[in-house]
C-alpha cells in the first residue's frame, strides 16, 4: 500500500522537522537572551557613563566659571551687573544660564544668558526649592543640585546653586542632544549586534541539528525497515557518544529478534512438517481401518446387540477421525501456501442449494438467495466455507436459521458484474460471548474450555475463514440485534488477480 500522497508527505515532513525546529528555537532564544541580557547591559552601562561624563563636565565647568565670574557680586547686584555676568559665563557652544538676585531697591532681578533658549520657566519648580533650601546651610555655598529634563522632545540638563551666602542664585541649562545621538548610535549597534548573533545562532543551531538528527534519522529508517520485516537491518555505528551507544544498542536488539524469529520459524515449519507428515502416514491406516468399519456397519444389524453399539461407535468415530486428517491436511496446505483455487463461474444461489441438500439441511435452513448471482469461484471451497458456517449455527445457534444472499458494489467497481457477494448466515440462539468473540476464527478454540471433547474439532470456522481469504474475501462475526450469531461471508465476484486462482474448476486435492 502507497504511503507517498501529499498528506502523507507533508505529515512526515513536519514530524521530520518538527525535533529541528525545536532545536533552532531553543538555541534561538537562548542566544537571543543572552544578547538582549549583554547588550542591555552593555548599553546601561554605557549610557550611565556618558552621561556621568557629560554632566560632570558641564558642573565643573560651571561651578568654576561661577567661582572666576560672579563670586565678586555684592550681596544687592544690579540687573546690569548680573547681565553682564551671566553673558560672560553662559555661551551659546556651552550652555546658557540665569542669574536671579535681588537689586538694591529689593526687586527681583533675572538675567539670562540668552532669553530666547533659557528662562526661569524653564527650572523645575523642585530644583528651584531644593536650591532654595540649601541656602539656609553655610557650608553648602556653591553646591551644585541638578536635574534632567525632557523639553520639546530633547533631552537637557539643568543645576543651579547659591553663588555667595545669601547672594544670587546661578541656574545652567545644558543640551545632551550630542550624548543622545551618541547613545542611539551604540543601541543601534548592539541591536545589529544582536540580530548577528541571533542569526548565528540559528545557523549553529541548523548545523548541530544536522549532526544530531542525522543518526536520529537513520535509526528510524531502520527501526521502520525492521517493522516492515527486513530483520537483517543494522546501523553503522561510528564515534563512542550517546549516539553510537543508542546504535550499539539497536544493532544488538535486531540481531536478538532476528535469531528468535529464526528459531520460531524453524521451529513453526517442524510443527507444520510433522503435522503434514502425520497426517499423511495417518492416511493409509486410515484407509484400512474405514474399510473395515464399512463392512461392519453394513453387518451392525447382524451383530450381536451387546456388540452392535460398539461396533457402530468404533465407526463413528473412524469417519471423525478421517474428517480430521484431511481438515489437518487442508491447515498444512494453507499454512505452506500451497493451496490453490480451481475456479469456475457458478450460479452462488445453485451452491448454496447443493450444500445444504447434500447434508439433509434444507428443511432446517430458512434460503432467501435470488438466482442469477454469478460469481467466478472455487466451488469446493465455497462448500466448505457454507458447511462450516450453516452447520456451526444448526449446532450451537437456535431456530430458525437463516441464510441470505446478495451483492453489494465495491469502492472501485466501474459497473457490470463487479462487487462482491455477501451470505449472511444467522441464527437465534444466545449469540456469542462479547469475550470470545476476537476468538471465534481461531484454531482449536473452544468457548467452553470443559467440553474438551466434542463432535467438533475446533477448526471449522478457521477452514471457512482460510477459504474466504485465498478467495480474496473475508468472514466476519457479530451478534444480531435481536439475538443469536450472524456471520458474514464477503467474496469478490472476479477474484481474477488472486495469484493462487488457476483454471477450471477440479480436485484442489
Amino acid at each position: 500500500m502507497s504511503r507517498g500522497g501529499p498528506g502523507g508527505w507533508a505529515s512526515g515532513l513536519l514530524r521530520w522537522t518538527s525535533l529541528r525546529l525545536r532545536l533552532v528555537a531553543v538555541f534561538a532564544a537562548v542566544a537571543l537572551t543572552a544578547a538582549v541580557s549583554v547588550s542591555g547591559i552593555a548599553y546601561w552601562l554605557n549610557r550611565d557613563a556618558v552621561l556621568t561624563r557629560a554632566q560632570n563636565s558641564a558642573l565643573n565647568d560651571f561651578r568654576d566659571s561661577l567661582q572666576r565670574n560672579a563670586a565678586s557680586l555684592p550681596v544687592d547686584p544690579t540687573c546690569q551687573s548680573l547681565n553682564n555676568a551671566a553673558q560672560r559665563i553662559g555661551g551659546p557652544d556651552t550652555y546658557q544660564v540665569v542669574l536671579l538676585g535681588t537689586t538694591p531697591d529689593n526687586a527681583p532681578c533675572a538675567a539670562p544668558s540668552n532669553r530666547d533658549v533659557f528662562t526661569m520657566d524653564d527650572v523645575p519648580p523642585s530644583l528651584q526649592r531644593a536650591v532654595n533650601t540649601l541656602h539656609t546651610r553655610e557650608d553648602k555655598q556653591y553646591h551644585l543640585l541638578w536635574e534632567r529634563i525632557s523639553r520639546q522632545g530633547h533631552p537637557f540638563l539643568v543645576a543651579g546653586a547659591r553663588i555667595n551666602g545669601d547672594g544670587a542664585t546661578g541656574y545652567m541649562l545644558k543640551s545632551l542632544d550630542a550624548e543622545r545621538k551618541d547613545l542611539n548610535s551604540l543601541a543601534w549597534s548592539l541591536g545589529i549586534a544582536t540580530l548577528l548573533a541571533l542569526i548565528g545562532a540559528a545557523l549553529l543551531a541548523q548545523a548541530a541539528g544536522s549532526a544530531v538528527l542525522r543518526p536520529v534519522r537513520r535509526l528510524g529508517e531502520a527501526a521502520q525497515r525492521l517493522g516492515e520485516g527486513h530483520l537483517d537491518t543494522r546501523l553503522k555505528v561510528t564515534g563512542t557518544d550517546e549516539l553510537a551507544e543508542m546504535s550499539r544498542t539497536f544493532n544488538k536488539a535486531a540481531e536478538a529478534l532476528e535469531n528468535r524469529v529464526d528459531e520460531l520459524s524453524a521451529r513453526e515449519a517442524a510443527s507444520r512438517r510433522f503435522v503434514a507428515d502425520m497426517s499423511h502416514e495417518l492416511r493409509t491406516p486410515l484407509t484400512a481401518i474405514t474399510a473395515v468399519t464399512d463392512v461392519l456397519e453394513d453387518e451392525a444389524e447382524a451383530l450381536d446387540p451387546m456388540i452392535a453399539p460398539a461396533v457402530r461407535l468404533v465407526v463413528s468415530e473412524t469417519r471423525r477421525l478421517n474428517e480430521l486428517v484431511e481438515t489437518l491436511m487442508e491447515v498444512t496446505r494453507f499454512d505452506a501456501g500451497t493451496a490453490k483455487l480451481r475456479v469456475d463461474e457458478v450460479d452462488v444461489a445453485d451452491m448454496l442449494i447443493a450444500c445444504m441438500d447434500a447434508r439433509a439441511w434444507l428443511d432446517s435452513v430458512e434460503l432467501d438467495a435470488p438466482r442469477g448471482v454469478l460469481a467466478t469461484l472455487d466451488p469446493r471451497r465455497l462448500d466448505v466455507i457454507m458447511a462450516n458456517l450453516i452447520g456451526n449455527a444448526l449446532k450451537h445457534g437456535g431456530s430458525p436459521v437463516r441464510v441470505s444472499l446478495r451483492t453489494e458494489q465495491s469502492a472501485d467497481a466501474t459497473g457490470g458484474d463487479a462487487g462482491q457477494v455477501v451470505v449472511e448466515v444467522s441464527d437465534h440462539g444466545p449469540g456469542i460471548p462479547e469475550d470470545v468473540l476476537p476468538h471465534v476464527f481461531d484454531r482449536f478454540y473452544k468457548a467452553d474450555a470443559s467440553r474438551a471433547r466434542s463432535e467438533g474439532s475446533g477448526l471449522g470456522l478457521s477452514i471457512a475463514l482460510e477459504n474466504a481469504h485465498i478467495h480474496g474475501g473475508g468472514i466476519t462475526a457479530a451478534n444480531g440485534p435481536h439475538g443469536g450469531a450472524v456471520f458474514t461471508l464477503r467474496l469478490p465476484r472476479r477474484p481474477g488477480g488472486t495469484p493462487d486462482a488457476d483454471g477450471p474448476a477440479g480436485d484442489a486435492r
